[in-house]
């Protein structure tokens, strides 16, 4: 594995905790520089259940990061997080960025929505939880229902259960 790959996962308040926490695990564990991506400064708390979770620093400020110093983006889910990112242009304009240079973008639950609003899905095989599927069609996607989905560039899965196909995926194609 090259060490020298760095990816971010661009999140804030409300992600779903296992969809930033496992694959940062498992992206580190494989050699990789992996940074969480914010709006916000300081730190971001996560979902759990049906509370509030743990909390992770963010390492960049979204007006600070420049996808041209990243080799992939990951978008975990959670309803609330891409909920508040697809109404972000600073955090639409980096997903843009990232498949504008056909780097990796990893997607999974609801953060297929950002997807749908950067218009990336149009034309796409992907996947999501399941309420995003109409909004994934209406933009344009083919969606599948399958714990994960590749489609050149994009990696999409569908919910936590999904992760080991997720991580793996994404490990495979930065490999």
């Amino acid at each position: 594995m090259s060490k020298n790959k760095r990816i971010a996962i661009l999140a804030t308040n409300g992600f779903e905790q296992s969809e930033l926490m496992e694959p940062r695990e498992k992206l580190k564990a494989a050699g990789f520089t992996v940074d969480v991506v914010s709006p916000e400064s300081g730190s971001i708390r996560g979902w759990k259940g049906k509370d509030w979770g743990e909390s992770v620093d963010v390492d960049v400020k979204l007006s600070s990061a420049r996808a041209e110093d990243y080799d992939a983006l990951v978008l975990p889910g959670g309803v609330i997080n891409p909920d508040q990112l697809r109404t972000d242009k600073a955090a639409l304009d980096f997903v843009r960025s990232f498949d504008a240079d056909k780097k990796t973008i990893a997607a999974i639950c609801h953060a297929p929505w950002l997807l749908a609003e950067t218009g990336i899905a149009k034309g796409r095989d992907l996947t999501s939880w399941p309420s995003v599927r109409t909004d994934v069609e209406n933009a344009g996607g083919r969606w599948q229902d399958k714990d994960v989905v590749v489609d050149d560039n994009l990696i999409t899965s569908r919910k936590p259960d999904d992760l080991p196909a997720f991580n793996q995926a994404i490990i495979s194609r930065l490999g």
